[in-house]
């Protein structure tokens, strides 16, 4: 039986992690802070982050250690 609390902890924490890895590679290095779409990062970086987690639905290694 699975461990629902360990496995939310390490499904929200790779969520978190990639939420913030794609904001990263969104945000254009030369930019000014006003010349950042931040709508358009927060929305891709969240979709991101959905989809990281129903990927951990199939399964995370970090809940296995």
């Amino acid at each position: 039986m699975r461990n629902w609390k360990k496995w939310a902890k390490a499904a929200g924490i790779r969520a978190i992690k990639t939420f913030a890895q794609t904001a990263v590679s969104l945000i254009t290095v030369g930019y000014r802070f006003s010349e950042v779409d931040w709508i358009a990062v927060l929305s891709v970086s969240g979709v991101a982050a959905v989809l990281s987690i129903l990927t951990s639905l199939a399964g995370i290694p970090e809940e296995e250690e």
